[in-house]
């Protein structure tokens, strides 16, 4: 089995499309049929979509939670710190290997490794 999707709801999609910009993640806007304008990129296999609130979504999921293998990590590190993103864990060497916790613009947990 292999993730091919991964779909983000949140309440300001081009906000969230932009902060995700930050790790030259080059996103289309586009819909697939009926379905609501959103953006979408791939990341290797992985479609990551970025779709506005459902109807019946009060607010963005903040349980989700993200990890990705990050290259040139320090210069994204950098990108990071000079947009003001929020560090819940600053970086640093762990069992799992170096990284860090940001906070995306919902507040949802980010976990980032360097490569």
């Amino acid at each position: 089995m292999e993730l091919n999707l991964l779909v983000i709801r949140t309440g300001d999609p081009k906000r969230l499309a932009d902060f995700y910009s930050l790790f030259n993640i080059a996103f289309s806007y586009h819909r697939h049929g009926n379905s609501p304008l959103h953006y979408g990129a791939k990341l290797g296999n992985v479609l990551l979509e970025i779709y506005p609130l459902s109807k019946t979504q009060p607010s963005a999921d903040l349980n989700l939670r993200t990890g990705f293998s990050v290259d040139d990590f320090d210069a994204v590190m950098e990108r990071l710190k000079l947009a003001n993103v929020i560090f819940d864990v600053e970086p640093k060497e762990t069992d799992f290997g170096f990284m860090a916790v940001i906070l995306d613009p919902d507040g949802r947990k980010m976990e980032l490794y360097k490569k």
